[in-house]
């Protein structure tokens, strides 16, 4: 049980998209136990919220915290900014199930994205049982390609009835376990391996379950309106709530794109699909290097891949087909200067710098200089690629409907996370929708930002008693000023907490107050 407070005098916007107004809260036992004109506590603790805006919980419903939260529970980069909520396990990964024998492969697999985590055997029931106390609270999802890895390998061909049906056993056993859905990442091997039919046999299993299905689309560049018309395909054949996650338009052919489909979305919503989708306002992607070229490059796993990358024939082929198709799920850059190391393991002295810089350095063609950087860090390099047009993020960003995900992970400037440059949505995500679109452009009004980062995310995943300000919810809260909430991280110097919140607790507890985490890990797991 917590003490009573008030937090006083401050607007509150309370996620639902209405207006915000001058309004008390007060908060017992985790919850929110009224909201009204000038309440009496008795002598309950009074926190001063005069200009100040008072909101739900920031609900990061795309992220990859699962790779950082064991080493980095308080979640700062994300506290700091007001994110009280974090989905992890998507885009196909999730650090279980690891089955017998296999938790090596499983680390070398998500070596670019989670060098430092140790992987052990492990069930998913078990995975989230011994998961460590978080800051925030968490919604955790089984990836789709673990799932894969676990039963077929790194294998490019349609499972076998027995292994299907091994992919959906263990399905079941992590939905029985507290996991919400399941992810895809089917722009990767070997996610990019399955075809619908199996997909839909899982979907059934979503559908049976009452779970959901979360989807980093097929293509998110020259086949982008294919890979949507899948995801919709999807909905329409299992009857499953559909989360697009991150949905851009990568690549200089694709821009200007979103506005046909947002309402290619709708259109299908009208039609019944329940489906939806969220985005990052930035105009650089993130993921591994091995990922910007074409898929069969990567079946049989690391070592397969390293070895035809020795052969001068098989250079020239990716060379051609990224010529032809550009980068596998990103299109066609303006040159390799847009791609930027981002966490490289074995060779930490070029974080932040471009290939095209790099292959300047050495003397070498940019193609080829990103291929041989590939087999020095052994696939394990994270790279930065900027991809998006500012006028698609912003068309995405003025509708009601799309909501907001990092695509990050919970880090700090220190510690084993504070290496290399990752991607500055890490640290602000939120507070430059806060700071950038809503007030210095004024794109959207504040309500309806919350409302993006709150209650309509709450509603997508399904979450009852959560994202909106209403007496008897959770008492996630989070207070900012509205005049300095910024982010403050770059592209050079990543590592700087976003600026202008106050204060957040998570489940009535206090998190973040007087510009210091308490230290307290509250966070629950959410089902």
């Amino acid at each position: 049980m917590t003490e009573p407070f008030v937090i006083r005098g401050g607007t509150v916007v309370d996620g639902s998209g209405a207006p915000g107004r001058i309004a008390d809260v007060v908060v017992e036992n985790g919850r929110i136990r009224a909201i009204g004109d000038d309440l009496t506590t008795g002598g309950a603790a009074v926190v001063d919220a005069a200009r100040r805006v008072v909101a739900p919980g920031f609900i990061d419903i795309k992220t990859h915290s699962d790779w950082t939260l064991p080493l980095m529970p308080l979640s700062e980069s994300k506290v700091r900014q007001g994110v009280t909520t974090e989905v992890i396990g998507h885009c196909g990964y999730s650090c279980a199930p690891a089955l017998p024998g296999k938790a090596e492969a499983l680390k070398q697999y998500l070596s670019p994205s989670a060098p430092w985590l140790d992987f052990v055997e492990t069930s998913f029931a078990d995975y989230v049982r011994t998961y460590p106390a978080t800051s925030v609270n968490r919604v955790m999802l089984v990836g789709h390609n673990t799932l894969r890895l676990m039963t077929m390998g790194m294998d490019d061909r349609p499972p076998e009835p027995h292994e299907l049906a091994e992919m959906t056993m263990l399905l079941e056993e992590a939905l029985a376990a507290g996991a919400l859905g399941m992810s895809s990442g089917l722009f990767t091997a070997p996610g990019s391996y399955a075809e619908g039919e199996e997909l839909v046999a899982l979907g059934r299993v979503l559908k049976r379950r009452g779970a959901r299905y979360f989807t980093h689309l097929r293509d998110e560049s020259d086949s982008v309106f294919d890979s949507v018309e899948e995801a919709i395909e999807f909905a329409e054949r299992t009857g499953v709530h559909v989360q697009i996650v991150h949905i851009k338009l990568s690549g200089m052919d694709n821009w200007g794109g979103a506005e046909r489909l947002l309402e290619r979305l709708e259109d299908a919503r009208r039609q019944g699909a329940e489906i939806d989708c969220d985005q990052y306002p930035y105009e650089a992607a993130s993921n591994p290097l091995r990922n910007l070229f074409p898929s069969w490059l990567q079946e049989g796993g690391i070592d397969a891949m390293l070895d035809r990358l020795g052969g001068a024939d098989v250079r020239a082929r990716v060379r051609a087909e990224v010529a032809a198709d550009g980068l596998n799920n990103f299109g066609r850059i303006p040159s390799w200067d847009a791609v930027r190391i981002s966490i490289s393991p074995d060779r930490p002295q070029y974080a932040g710098r471009t290939v095209e810089d790099i292959a300047a350095e050495q003397g070498i063609d940019p193609f080829e200089a990103a291929l041989d950087y590939l087999v020095a860090d052994r696939g394990q390099t994270r790279v930065l690629v900027s991809s998006i047009s500012e006028d698609d993020i912003r068309t995405l960003i003025a509708s009601p409907s799309v909501m907001v995900g990092s695509d990050g992970n919970a880090v700090a400037p220190y510690g084993t996370t504070g290496q290399g440059k990752p991607h500055p949505r890490f640290y602000g995500t939120f507070a430059r929708i806060l700071g950038r679109y809503v007030r210095e452009l004024g794109l959207i009004p504040i309500e309806t930002a919350i409302h993006k980062m709150t209650g309509a995310s709450a509603r997508a995943l399904g979450i009852s008693g959560r994202g909106l300000l209403r007496e008897g919810f959770a008492a996630d809260v989070t207070v900012f000023d509205p005049e300095t909430v910024a982010e403050t991280a770059t592209y050079r110097e990543p590592h700087s907490y976003a600026e202008g919140v106050d204060r957040v607790w998570v489940n009535g507890v206090p998190v973040f107050e007087d510009g210091e985490h308490t230290g307290a890990t509250p966070g629950t797991v959410l089902i």
